[in-house]
């Protein structure tokens, strides 16, 4: 099977944005995109600044608005929050502006980490209401693909394992992203073990759509009880169960939850409940550990689209990617990397290691 093109190769290094961006030069060019689309600015704010994104919070006398602007192999997230504020405008955060490579999104005040409390309930919510939001769009596949989102389907799963070691260990030898040889070795004969979990998550026949693929409580907004979700730079187009990845991974460590306890379950139940007029649940529970496998390799994804925006000091601090290739594409659900389907716990941990963030 070949190859698709937007695997078939690792992309370029390119620091033409992420190099700018602690620059005043930048910041007076993002004052004067903002005034031209908000009116004169009496505030800035530099929110965060990491290689793959930068956020300011900006003020005018008017209100508040958060600018961002991503890293080249994350730029889709203008395109993509444009649509999805027209396909489905009461689940995300407005979008005041989306062009010219940045993002403006009106502030609405504390995140749902901070106004949530930690309850169990509230990780309930988030979990449907994310699995709502999948299912109204799935209608919208082609909208979604022509913003330049890229599917990921189980059966690709191997094959993208594949293309990424290879890619990752022919790397130079003095290139900090490389993969070692004897973890390429090990990676290529965990290969059987991806083959089931992808022919049993395909065989669910679930359809594709939106994965947030960084789903936490600081990228959602409870405003007047609606959950809003942003922050979708890490977004792609998988089967819908991959994007309890990340919920039930930081719900499993606050709890120190094994993968049987029930208040994991309970979370899980609440958006595979979406999908039951498709699969029966008890298919869904079956195959949800082998999906949450799947899921890791688009966590995998996020940091092939972002290390080219990183320099040599930042790719040395946050690792190579060879090394997330090997720790998000080789463990078993219970980080053995022998486990097979449904083995080991219900979530396993799979995040980039600086914890939520809110962008």
């Amino acid at each position: 099977m070949p190859t698709p093109e937007w695997y078939a190769a690792l992309p370029e290094r390119d620091l033409s944005l992420s190099s700018q961006w602690a620059t005043e030069e930048f910041r007076e060019e993002l004052r004067a995109w903002c005034e031209s689309v908000v009116g004169p600015v009496i505030g800035m704010e530099q929110h965060k600044l990491r290689a793959w994104a930068t956020v300011w919070r900006v003020t005018t006398a008017e209100g508040a608005w958060f600018a961002k602007q991503n890293c080249p192999g994350q730029q889709v997230e203008v395109a993509l929050m444009d649509a999805l504020s027209r396909l489905v405008p009461d689940r995300v955060v407005p979008v005041t502006a989306a062009r010219d490579g940045l993002l403006l999104t009106p502030d609405q005040g504390p995140v749902f980490y901070e106004t949530a409390g930690g309850e169990l309930e509230n990780w309930v919510r988030l979990a449907r209401d994310a699995a709502l939001l999948q299912r109204e769009l799935v209608p919208h596949h082609e909208e979604l693909l022509a913003t330049g989102m890229t599917d990921l389907t189980p059966q690709e799963a191997p094959g993208y394992v594949t293309a990424r070691v290879d890619q990752y260990a022919a790397l130079a030898a003095d290139d900090p992203r490389r993969l070692a040889p004897d973890i390429a070795d090990r990676l290529r004969a965990h290969l059987p073990v991806v083959r089931r979990w992808a022919e049993q998550v395909a065989s669910l026949g679930l359809p594709l759509t939106l994965n947030h693929n960084d789903l936490h409580e600081n990228n959602v907004f409870d405003v007047d009880g609606r959950l809003r979700f942003f922050d979708f730079g890490d977004s792609l187009l998988t089967e819908p169960l991959a994007v309890l990845l990340i919920p039930l991974n930081i719900l499993g460590e606050k709890l120190e939850a094994d993968g049987d306890d029930p208040r994991l379950w309970r979370v899980a139940d609440a958006a595979l409940e979406v999908w039951t007029d498709l699969v029966p649940a008890a298919e869904l529970r079956a195959a949800l550990p082998a999906a949450l496998q799947l899921g890791r390799l688009g966590r995998v994804e996020s940091w092939v689209r972002c290390q080219p925006s990183q320099n040599d000091e930042q790719l040395a601090e946050v690792g190579a990617g060879g090394r997330h290739v090997a720790r998000d594409a080789a463990r078993g659900p219970a980080g053995r990397e022998s486990a097979g389907v449904g083995a080991g716990p219900l979530w396993v941990s799979s995040r980039r290691g600086d914890g939520p963030r809110r962008s």
